[in-house]
């Protein structure tokens, strides 16, 4: 991975970029010997290196074991970070139109990220025409969303195969001794995977959370882990600030936000990387945007955003700046033919590969954009495979410790989730929210 800031120079100096290698090496170091805030919730720093032979071996026995059964599909009930980390990295290295192809693997859906009625419906609708297995992902199993989601889904599945090879059938991932979702599948005997007291879900993807369905869709959890590792070594306390990309990273967007910057823009020109931008922005906006602080994270998908936001970004309030990931070679080879008539003018492209042409329209918005206003990040990556996305994924996580606590806030918290959440509650006249009941209906 390469990472170069060289477009942000002249909107902010490199005087100014490295009058934070002192902070930023101290906060690097109270991550790695979680003295900093939030420290109880710091398992993540070091997880890659953690992780060890025998894990990996019995999640990738798990894996095996489901897909001997035939299953079509994988159902993951999850949300949060229960759902977008596996998501980022399946929806990176699938074929794009995995779906409609005839499958090696499950083909991996998910369920309880949303309290869609027709989403639900329709999801359930489709299985009963598959094979399928349940993995479902809470810490207390008490979440509304998944909650919903996994008792609907657990009677299903029941009804179908019996509740003896339902048993079979359903993976838990929770927490090790407690909650209800820990007492159900100790009652029913089902696997389970921990998910560590130490890992908020926004960092859980390098752990069963995200490692089981990764595995189950037919990808290698060891190169993932390989990559994650590797970035762990170099984004370590004791890499001087010249040679860590996090705390670079975390320094410029600091000082970017310091000087008016306030959102930033995770920018692919890989349309695979969708929703690893999503996971991204849960990342960072779950982790500083609190205490009236944060730089507001977005992104767009180019060259598709540039005929929608291409605009805004370019002429719009100067406000934001991007980070582009670029990947140096795609899977494939395509390249453009030669048309005898050329009523589109397009002959001049003949012969090029379509990712020359990508590639071009990537540096040419990169130099429409410094010149408009915008500072430009970029980060580069060989291909989109397991070991890179590792990478990619330690690379940020880190970046975003050091990151929060340079702004002064706790990037390992979340407060404000709650609020949505009693009033909710106190709507649907939860028990116990009765207070809260009568005082929001007072409002409406």
């Amino acid at each position: 991975m390469k990472i170069d800031f060289s477009r942000t120079l002249g909107f902010v100096s490199q005087e100014s970029i490295d009058a934070y290698q002192a902070i930023t090496e101290q906060n690097n170091m109270a991550l790695d010997l979680k003295t900093g805030k939030g420290n109880d919730f710091l398992g993540w720093v070091n997880l890659p290196s953690s992780i060890d032979e025998p894990t990996l071996a019995d999640i990738e026995e798990t894996a095996g074991r489901l897909k001997a059964k035939n299953i079509d599909i994988l159902v993951v009930i999850g949300i949060g970070g229960s759902y977008l980390g596996a998501k980022a990295v399946i929806d990176a290295l699938s074929d794009s139109f995995a779906s409609f192809r005839p499958k090696n693997n499950p083909l991996v859906v998910f369920a309880g990220q949303n309290i869609g009625e027709d989403y639900l419906y329709e999801l359930r609708d489709l299985l009963k025409t598959k094979e399928y297995a349940l993995i479902v992902i809470s810490k207390s199993g008490t979440t509304t969303e998944p909650a919903i989601a996994f008792r609907l889904l657990k009677q299903d599945i029941e009804v179908r195969y019996g509740r003896q090879e339902s048993r079979e059938r359903i993976i838990a991932i929770t927490d090790e001794s407690k909650g209800a979702l820990r007492k159900l599948a100790n009652t029913e005997g089902y696997k389970t995977y921990v998910i560590p007291d130490d890992v908020g879900g926004r960092y859980s993807v390098l752990t069963p959370v995200g490692l089981v369905a990764i595995a189950v869709a037919g990808f290698n959890i060891r190169e993932l882990v390989r990559g994650a590792v590797e970035m762990e070594k170099s984004t370590s306390a004791g890499i001087s600030f010249d040679n860590n990309p996090a705390a670079h990273y975390a320094a410029v967007r600091n000082e970017l936000y310091r000087k008016g910057y306030l959102i930033e823009i995770l920018v692919n020109y890989n349309p695979k990387l969708h929703y690893f931008a999503e996971w991204w922005k849960q990342l960072y906006g779950e982790s500083e945007g609190k205490e009236g602080k944060g730089v507001f994270p977005a992104s767009v998908d180019f060259t598709s955003d540039l005929h929608s936001m291409g605009q805004y970004i370019q002429e719009g309030e100067r406000k934001l700046f991007e980070t582009v990931i670029s990947v140096e070679n795609p899977d494939r080879e395509l390249t453009i033919p030669s048309d005898q008539e050329n009523l589109d003018g397009l002959n001049f492209l003949a012969g090029k590969r379509i990712d020359e042409v990508n590639k071009m329209a990537e540096l040419g918005t990169a130099i429409a954009h410094v010149d408009g206003g915008v500072p430009n990040i970029r980060i580069t990556v060989e291909k989109l495979d397991e070991y890179n996305l590792g990478q990619l994924i330690y690379f940020f996580e880190k970046a975003c410790g050091i990151s929060g606590y340079t702004l002064g806030v706790n990037p390992f918290d979340q407060p404000g989730v709650e609020a949505y959440k009693k009033n909710m509650f106190a709507l649907l006249e939860k028990p116990g929210f009765e207070a809260e009941t009568k005082a929001i209906k007072s409002r409406l």
